[in-house]
Formats: C-alpha cells, sequence, structure tokens
C-alpha cells in the first residue's frame, strides 16, 4: 500500500467514496448533482517535502507553570481536552473530505509519507499554506468555500439563493452555518446540528474545567461557552470572556476568524487557545489601553466618519501559549489577536487584545531578525529589536478594535465585515498594520511612549518580508504587500538596485503612513466593495524586486512550528 501517497488526490477519494457505497454508507435521499471536475494542474514530479518542512522551524516553547495552583492545573488539562475536540471540527472545515486523507496518510509506512503527513499535519490538509494553496499531495485543488459550502457551489449561485430567499439570507449569511444541499435546496445548516459530535465532549470538557476552578469569573465563562457551543449564539459568553479577571489562565475556544472561507467570506472556523498570563507585562501595556478613546477622536479621517463608537473596554493580555488547536495553529502560526469579532459585543464592551509573547520571541529570533539582516541596508540593522517588534504588533491588535465596525447604509444595518465580503479580511489586516503605526507615533508625539521612530520604522520594514512570504492569496501578506507599494509610492521606502538592500526614508514615513491609514479607513468607512477591489488591484500585486528579495531568503524559516510545554501534573 506505500504506493497510494503517490496517486493524484482526486482518484484516490474516489476510491475511497466507492468503497463506502459497496460498505451500504447512507446517502442523501435526493442524490446531490456530481460536482464538475476540479481544476487541476499537475503537481511537481518530486514535491521537495524536505525543504517545505524547513520553513516551519520547530521551537519548543517556554512557560513557567510554578506560579500555578493543583486545581488550576486540573482546570487547563480540561481546556485542552475541549481544545482537541475543536481541532478536528476545524479538520472538516478546511475541506470535506480532509480526514480521510489524513488517516490513510497516516497509516503509510514509507519515509516520504511520513514526511508528507508531518506536512499535512502543519496545512491541516494537502493544500500549502505558504504557497497560495496549491496542492503539495495530488492534483485536486482546494475549494473557495472549503468545508463550508457544496464544493461545486460558486458564489453567483450563494448570492442568487440569497436574493430568492430573503427569508433565509439571515441563516445562509451567519457566520455560523454550513451550507449542504438537501432533498435538492439548498440548506443552512447550524454548527451546533454539523458538529455535534465534537461539540457536545467539548461542552462536556469546558464544564468539567468550571468545576474544577474557584475564579468565579472563569466558572461563568466556561459554562457559558459550553451551552452557546451548542446553541449557537455567542453574545453572553463573549461578554464574559471579557470580564475574565483574576485568574492565572487565558483560554479562548469557538468560531471567530472568516478567513478560510474564500467564496463569500461569511463562515467562521473553529479555533481554541491555552495560555498562562503575565500578570506584570499585562498591567505594563494597560497603558495603551486608556489612550484608545482619544485615539479613536483624532483618527486621520474626517468626523463624519469618526461617529462609530464602540466600547471602551479594551483589556490586554500578555501570555505564554501552551497549546493551541484549529485556525490558531494551522500554518503560519498567531503571535496576537483581538477577539471578540460580534459587532454587538465591540459596541457594549470592546474587545481584547491578547499577545503571545513566547511565540512572538520565537518569530523574532528565527525569522525577522536573520531576514533583517540579509534585506536592510547596514545602518538600519542595529535598529531592529524585539521592543518595537511586541509594540507594533501590539497596536495593530488594539487598531483592529478602532474605526468603523457597525455602518447604516440607506436605513440598513450592517457592519463592514458584512459589506466588503471576501475582500474585507485583506483590507483589515492593511488598515490594523497602518494604523498601528500610526497609534505609535502618535503616542510618541504625546510623549505617552518613548520617542523611538527608527526603530520603529526599520523593524517595521523587516517585517515586511516576513509577512509577505505568507504570500499575497492570504489575508496578512497581501496587507503587507499593499502597504509596501502605498509606502514605496510614497517615497517612504527606499530600493537599491545595485545593494538589493531596503531603507526607510524617516521625513516621508509619517506623512506616507496617514495618508494609508486614511485610504484604509475611508474604504472601511463607507463599505464600498468596488472601492476596496480598486485598491488592492492598485496595489496589492508582488513587484520584480521584492520577488527576487524573496528568493534570497528561501533558507531562512517562513515561521516556527511549536512544540508545546508538558504539562506538570496536579498532584
Amino acid at each position: 500500500m506505500k504506493w497510494i501517497a503517490l496517486i493524484d488526490i482526486g482518484l484516490w477519494l474516489g476510491l475511497i467514496f466507492a468503497a463506502c457505497l459497496l460498505a451500504g454508507c447512507s446517502q442523501p435521499e435526493t442524490p446531490s448533482p456530481s460536482p464538475p471536475q476540479p481544476e487541476s494542474r499537475p503537481a511537481p514530479a518530486e514535491f521537495d517535502v524536505a525543504k517545505a518542512l524547513a520553513r516551519y522551524q520547530p521551537v519548543q516553547l517556554e512557560c513557567d507553570f510554578k506560579s500555578l495552583k493543583p486545581d488550576e492545573l486540573k482546570t487547563i488539562g480540561w481546556l485542552i481536552q475541549a481544545c482537541r475536540e475543536v481541532d478536528e471540527i476545524f479538520w472538516r472545515q478546511v475541506h470535506p473530505r480532509n480526514v480521510e486523507l489524513r488517516d490513510a496518510l497516516a497509516r503509510q509506512e514509507d519515509a516520504r509519507s511520513k514526511k508528507l503527513y508531518e506536512y499535512l499535519l502543519i496545512n491541516y490538509g494537502p493544500f500549502d499554506r505558504l504557497n497560495h494553496d496549491e496542492p503539495f499531495f495530488g492534483t485536486a485543488r482546494k475549494p473557495l468555500g472549503a468545508g463550508f459550502y457544496p464544493e461545486d457551489m460558486t458564489r453567483a449561485e450563494f448570492q442568487e439563493w440569497v436574493r430568492a430567499h430573503p427569508d433565509q439570507a439571515a441563516a445562509f449569511k451567519s457566520n455560523f452555518t454550513v451550507i449542504r444541499r438537501e432533498g435538492g435546496q439548498l440548506a443552512a445548516v447550524p454548527y451546533g446540528r454539523e458538529y455535534r459530535d465534537f461539540l457536545v465532549p467539548a461542552a462536556e470538557a469546558l464544564r468539567q474545567a468550571a468545576k474544577t476552578t474557584r475564579n468565579v469569573s472563569l466558572r461563568k465563562y466556561l459554562e457559558l461557552r459550553a451551552r452557546d457551543l451548542l446553541g449557537g449564539d455567542y453574545f453572553e459568553s463573549d461578554l464574559a470572556w471579557m470580564d475574565l479577571d483574576g485568574t492565572p489562565i487565558e483560554i479562548v475556544v469557538g468560531p471567530y476568524e472568516v478567513y478560510e472561507d474564500k467564496l463569500v467570506g461569511y463562515k467562521a472556523a473553529f479555533e481554541a487557545l491555552v495560555a498562562v498570563r503575565d500578570p506584570e507585562a499585562s498591567r505594563r501595556l494597560s497603558l495603551y489601553a486608556r489612550h484608545l478613546p482619544e485615539l479613536e477622536r483624532q483618527l486621520p479621517v474626517p468626523e463624519r466618519y469618526r461617529t462609530h463608537p464602540r466600547g471602551t473596554s479594551s483589556p490586554i493580555s500578555v501570555v505564554d501559549q501552551i497549546y493551541s488547536a484549529g485556525d490558531l495553529r494551522a500554518g503560519v502560526q498567531t503571535s496576537a489577536f483581538n477577539l471578540p469579532n460580534d459587532e454587538r459585543v465591540r459596541q457594549a464592551k470592546g474587545s481584547k487584545k491578547v499577545m503571545l509573547k513566547n511565540i512572538m520571541a520565537a518569530k523574532f529570533k528565527a525569522a525577522l531578525l536573520p531576514i533583517a539582516g540579509r534585506v536592510l541596508e547596514p545602518d538600519q540593522l542595529p535598529r531592529v529589536g524585539f521592543g518595537p517588534f511586541f509594540d507594533h504588533v501590539l497596536s495593530h491588535e488594539l487598531s483592529h478594535g478602532m474605526g468603523p465596525g457597525k455602518l447604516v447604509i440607506e436605513g440598513r444595518e450592517t457592519t463592514v465585515g458584512a459589506e466588503l465580503r471576501d475582500l474585507y479580511p485583506a483590507i483589515e489586516e492593511a488598515k490594523a498594520d497602518t494604523l498601528g503605526l500610526w497609534v505609535q507615533l502618535r503616542l510618541m508625539d504625546g510623549k505617552v511612549i518613548p520617542e523611538n521612530r527608527p526603530a520603529l520604522f526599520a523593524t517595521y520594514l523587516a517585517g515586511i518580508f516576513r509577512s509577505v512570504r505568507f504570500g499575497v492569496a492570504e489575508a496578512h501578506g497581501l496587507g503587507t504587500m499593499m502597504q509596501y507599494n502605498y509606502l514605496k509610492q510614497m517615497g517612504a521606502i527606499r530600493y537599491d538596485l545595485k545593494t538589493g538592500r531596503y531603507a526607510v526614508v524617516p521625513e516621508r514615513m509619517a506623512p506616507g503612513v496617514e495618508a494609508l491609514a486614511r485610504e484604509l479607513l475611508l474604504i472601511e468607512a463607507t463599505a464600498d466593495y468596488d472601492s476596496a477591489r480598486a485598491f488592492i488591484r492598485a496595489n496589492g500585486a508582488m513587484p520584480p524586486e521584492v520577488r527576487l528579495t524573496l528568493e534570497t531568503l528561501a533558507d531562512i524559516p517562513t515561521d516556527i512550528r511549536p512544540i508545546f510545554p508538558a504539562l506538570p501534573t496536579a498532584d
């Protein structure tokens, strides 16, 4: 059976399906129409899986468990169990036949198949997240709708169904439903039903964790989240998550980001994380949160576009990650995040920023410093530091909660994300990066934080080449590419053709950042899909010099592969 690892994935999965029929697997009463053959391109004769694996440097994550009490360790044990259930949901969300492929490849014993399996685990499927989702095993293309929609569904079909069935529009556009063909009709199936086999044990693990914790706010959140995992409305448990207080444990579990849905951009992917808080660092960084209302009033847009008040609560939690699952673990590792995404929660309370300090430190050492040494002009390199890197990531996350969120268009309540749809992730990531720089500069102007522009700019510039290596098909990579092109056109970034190195032009950087922030904020404030598309087309292409530079970075790890710390026993 070793030959199976080399078979075209489409044929191989067809064999699995045929075997299922012969075994008497149940089928829908009315068969769904056969999906068209996916667009296929011949995969390279010999995919260099060893080279691909080398792009993710294994890193043993560090975490100090000494301050945790035995009951807190028991709580964490139950939380990790819930994370594992969520992980299985995400496998199914990436591709409808993902699990069959994973499990079959896991049974192969030849050396190449074992490496392919290892790379498949990193990517949560046979599609290379660092190479525009190109298949690295077989040639079948990844559906734009991942596992959220029928494989043969087009965006036009989805939009036409919603127009023709306005009574079903809310369910079809919900972040928490999958779209299926049932009896010849399209149906919106709640996550609670689609993933019940995993959500029931996940909810039970959260309830057990709630029983072991002495912290009242954590117990409340876990009990509410266990209920909401099956109920499908996360509003109350999101509010409770914002109110977590006095616990060293940080936990995130649920469906949040919509990046995996490239068909329409509505469906949220499941993710989970368990981490231990660094209380001293969190207290120090709360300084930023206190200035958010003032910064919101100073946004570089006309005053009429600043009238989008959100809640002013903006807790910042600095943590060391000890476990992650689902969307948070796939491919490139998350350095920080800003949640919840529910605009109802943001209007009522704001949002929480979680900084993964041990992940960020590992990325800085493994990738950003070596990249800076290759791409920056020599006088810029000494300015690159972990402090500016950490501060910009923090400001990036804060900036996700700034600017327009809920909108009223022609009397209709909506959100920026709902209007910009599939273009929203890239626009929002570019906005958060750019506004993050703007926030830093404003705080320096106000003497709130020390003046450190040369270090901020040099570290940001090196970071562009770290992020764009993720690929312009990915929201963060595309958002970064747009920043580079725009700021270079503004004269804020200089490229030396002879040396192949880059530098910041300090006197043009601040005006360039403000102009870019203004354009992105206006796109979101007007929720103009055509303007967003035009901006991406004008600024999203990778220029020749960047392509050449990325070729010189091929031997530097693109990201890290975390090795989670062992949890001490609770005895």
